[in-house]
């Protein structure tokens, strides 16, 4: 195995380094990092280097000079919503080295007296703040990574709006340094004014009527804005249950409409991911709001046809197609798009799409199931039931994983 050249040096408030650290500091040549960094670690012998902009120019930068002795000062745990993910995607691992200080999830925890694999831990630094939104239920203690001072306002309005005023929000600044300083109030009336440095502890309580809504498939209809021309709740969960959400995949949802199933998938599973093709810009944009309202706001919307703009997408983990079914060679399309072990899943209530899943089962194979659901809801004064429309189901999956 190489010896590693490019080291990751965790760095807390404090400036405090282990002597591993400062001796990789002492003999390395080039050290990035930010200012703050530098100013914590004190005087250095190498040549300093604060990050560039644009920002992803860094990693061309450092490729150019593989094998020369280089360290990257990061705040805390640089593998935790850190540096170190991303320099994973682009270096091999013998090539790195990673010395990792106690990271703010584990100072706040400590702070805050609470156990740690009890506890969400979630980054909101440089992502939208709605992000939060994923994670709301009543009981649930959140620690956050904040962008800056502004952060904890923005979060106490999106408790306000879902119904989780109470919640007892908790701000630590600076934690280890010198300026460490506590603040605490309540999401109802939070005005406070916190340093940009901080992280954000949220011990979530909901008022009645709060919007909870649980990570798993089959969220209630009206949990989103649509025009009508939706997967309805109870196919929803049946659909998302065969394309098996997993952490890191990836989905096509062919026909978004209001965007449910993407929406879903992405909340089933840390870190799924998932494009959407939906052509009408007024479907396009409540799924974009109903993303964003639902804490997935990273949902990919595209407008644009399938099968012509599939070939410019990423290889796929499971597909969705919604609409668009009688678009000539689609099914063959998704089909050899999809990566070892993917799932397709096809749902149709018109005949003419039906026709198509019965066509590609006999080619294909995979399963057919055939859905219907009624509900209860008011007949003059009385109650009956009343059925929503049938609807034809293909499910496939290619080869072995």
């Amino acid at each position: 195995m190489s010896t590693p050249w490019l080291s990751l040096i965790g760095i807390g408030e404090d400036g405090g380094l282990s002597p591993a650290a400062r001796h990789i500091l002492e003999s390395t040549a080039i050290v990035y990092g930010s200012q703050r960094h530098f100013e914590l670690a004190g005087p250095l012998t190498a040549e300093v280097r604060t990050w560039p902009n644009p920002f992803v120019s860094v990693y061309d930068d450092l490729k150019a000079m593989a094998g020369t002795p280089v360290a990257i000062l990061a705040t805390g745990d640089p593998q935790w919503f850190g540096i170190g993910s991303a320099l994973a995607k682009h270096f091999a691992a013998e090539d790195m080295r990673v010395l990792p200080s106690p990271s703010a999830f584990q100072l706040a925890a400590a702070r805050m007296r609470w156990p740690l694999q009890d506890v969400e831990c979630i980054s909101l630094h440089g992502r939208p703040v709605e992000t939060l939104s994923a994670f709301l239920y009543p009981g649930a203690r959140i620690l956050a990574l904040t962008s800056n001072g502004e952060t904890p306002s923005q979060v106490a309005r999106i408790l306000r709006e879902k119904g989780f005023a109470p919640t007892e929000m908790t701000v630590l600044e600076h934690m280890g340094g010198h300026a460490e300083r506590v603040v605490s109030g309540q999401a109802a009336d939070w005005s406070e004014t916190v340093a940009d440095f901080n992280t954000l502890a949220l011990d979530l309580r909901a008022e009645d009527g709060a919007a909870v809504h649980a990570r798993t498939p089959g969220l209630p209809d009206d949990a989103f804005r649509h025009d009508g021309k939706m997967t309805k709740r109870e196919i929803r969960a049946v659909t998302l249950s065969s394309l098996m959400p997993l952490p890191g995949q990836l989905l096509w949802d062919i026909g978004a409409g209001c965007g449910s199933i993407g929406i879903e998938w992405m909340r089933a599973a840390r870190g799924a991911l998932a494009v959407g093709l939906e052509p009408h810009d007024e479907r396009r944009a409540m799924a974009a709001e109903n993303a964003l309202s639902l804490g997935v706001p990273g949902f990919d919307l595209k407008n644009a046809n399938a099968p012509e703009a599939l070939a410019d997408l990423p290889s796929p983990d499971a597909i969705f197609i919604g609409g668009g079914l009688t678009a000539e060679g689609i099914v063959e399309h998704c089909i050899g798009a999809l990566k070892p072990g993917g799932r397709l899943v096809a749902n149709a209530v018109t005949l003419v799409s039906e026709a198509e899943l019965l066509d590609a089962h006999k080619r294909f194979g995979g399963d057919l199931t055939r859905l219907s659901v009624q509900r209860a809801s008011a007949v003059g004064g009385l109650t009956g039931w009343r059925p929503l429309m049938p609807v034809t189901q293909w499910t496939f999956r290619k080869g072995a994983a």
